[in-house]
């Protein structure tokens, strides 16, 4: 154990650990949820302190060696994250995170200059952290991670609506009972079904790849409330430059770094937005189960790829388990949506102390609605069609004899239906026999195709 001072204290810190006194603080402070911090969100933060430790020596500000010692320490952040340990949900605004990071590049890059952890030839506050806040590194760091991953999402809607796309063209010509609220509708090709699927993911992309554009802006140089206080100008003026340089994210600086710092709206829009695709993916896996119940039972209209057992007791049973999953996955999403709502509305004055509720939770929402892809791609392409069944449901519908109201009226169709217990030939011999018509006749007017286009009278 090595002993660590701050003006609180000493306190205890493990000699094997990069991290030190507030990192432990916090560790008392806040007990474990289980949460981790992601990936993408430590990278950025690395980048972010190499980026700063780069401009202030570039400006006069940092040693040149302590400068590459800390650059090097950023450079090594896969090695070091195992290192950052402090809850995502801690207290401080993100404070716990902004120091545990500090402490980790600045003991490592204590070592690369000779020296062993807690020495701190290196400081976390005068070094590390120079000319920074965490109230402008954190939410950069966030915004930046949410860039990243809304790009790997979008790439992962692109993938399911084609694959989607394709099973559209396949089942194109596949005739089908449309339903309204569970009850039989007028007919529909089973590839009109998965198109609208498609359809409606490609209006997901588009507003997602929209909103890249409102979280773009970035505070960072704003320092604690967005003035800039404790950075000199021309390291505020061209900090952004080096962040985007080295990160490749396409980031700007904020024109009112006091709005960028206490107002956190864009987190909302940008998570209304995956809420939004999380209802279309919702609905997609809900159909689908629907289409394949049964399968003898029920709708069974479509076939799902047998991928695993179903039942511990009933043999042969297969489930929509990737679609059940993908389903979780949303609801958590709906759940992230009402806490992110709140969160942004909750910030007092010039900061939102619940910036690490609001990221975490935005990042994971993008992780869920990633796999929930990912998962419906590979499952969507080994689904198959039932075209039996799908005949066979078709031809019992009475919804078939919806065109015939422009010939009998709406009451008198609705009667032989009534009549005729729901059951479709029997309808139409009603019809034919009151109206003195053949049934034939009646037929040739039920033209499935054309009722399955566009205007059919």
């Amino acid at each position: 154990m090595r002993k660590e001072k701050d003006y609180l204290g000493e306190i205890e810190v493990e000699d094997d650990v990069y991290y030190g006194i507030h990192t432990k603080r916090a560790l008392i402070n806040f007990p474990a949820t289980g949460e981790k911090l992601d990936d993408t969100f430590i990278w950025a933060y690395f980048t972010i302190k190499k980026a700063c430790a780069l401009l202030n020596a570039e400006l006069g500000y940092l040693d040149e060696k302590i400068s590459v010692a800390i650059t090097r320490a950023c450079d090594e952040w896969q090695f070091l994250k195992d290192h950052i340990v402090v809850d995502p949900l801690c207290g401080g605004a993100g404070t716990s995170v902004n120091m545990n990071v500090n402490e980790v590049i600045a003991n490592r890059a204590s070592e690369i200059l000779g020296r062993r952890k807690g020495e701190y030839i290196v400081d976390p506050i005068l070094h590390v952290n120079l000319h920074q806040s965490t109230n402008d590194t954190f939410p950069t760091a966030g915004k930046i991670a949410v860039i990243v991953k809304l790009r790997e999402l979008i790439n992962e809607v692109i993938n399911l609506q084609d694959k989607i796309q394709q099973k559209e063209k396949e089942f194109y010509s596949i005739k089908k009972p449309g339903r309204t609220q569970l009850m039989d509708g007028p007919p529909i090709m089973l590839g009109q079904e998965f198109g609208s699927f498609a359809d409606a993911l490609a209006r997901d992309r588009w507003r997602l790849y929209k909103v890249e554009e409102r979280i773009r802006t970035v505070n960072i140089g704003g320092t604690a409330v967005g003035t800039g206080i404790g950075a000199p100008k021309e390291y505020i003026l061209k900090i952004v430059d080096k962040i985007r340089q080295l990160c490749g994210v396409k980031i700007a600086k904020a024109e009112n770094l006091i709005d960028s710092t206490q107002n956190w709206d864009v987190f909302s829009e940008v998570h209304g937005l995956l809420k939004s695709l999380a209802v279309n993916l919702y609905k997609i896996s809900n159909d689908i189960r629907l289409l394949a119940s049964g399968p003898k039972t029920a709708i069974g209209e479509i076939i799902l790829p047998q991928i695993q057992a179903g039942s511990s007791i009933m043999p042969g049973k297969i489930n929509p388990v990737v679609c059940e999953y993908v389903m979780q996955l949303c609801h958590v999403v709906f759940a992230n949506d009402v806490l992110i709502t709140h969160a942004c509305s909750l910030g007092n004055l010039e900061l939102n102390q619940f910036a690490p509720l609001i990221v975490h939770y935005t990042l994971k929402s993008l992780d869920f609605l990633k796999n929930s892809c990912i998962a419906l791609s590979a499952y969507i392409p080994f689904i198959k069609a039932d075209e039996r069944k799908c005949s066979e449901n078709l031809e019992r519908s009475t919804a078939l004899l919806t065109p015939l109201i422009n010939i009998f009226g709406y009451k008198e169709v609705s009667e032989a239906i009534k009549i005729a217990n729901w059951d479709l030939y029997r309808a139409i011999e009603i019809l034919s026999e009151k109206r003195h018509i053949d049934p034939q006749e009646i037929i040739q007017n039920l033209n499935i195709d054309k009722m399955a286009g566009l205007g059919y009278h």
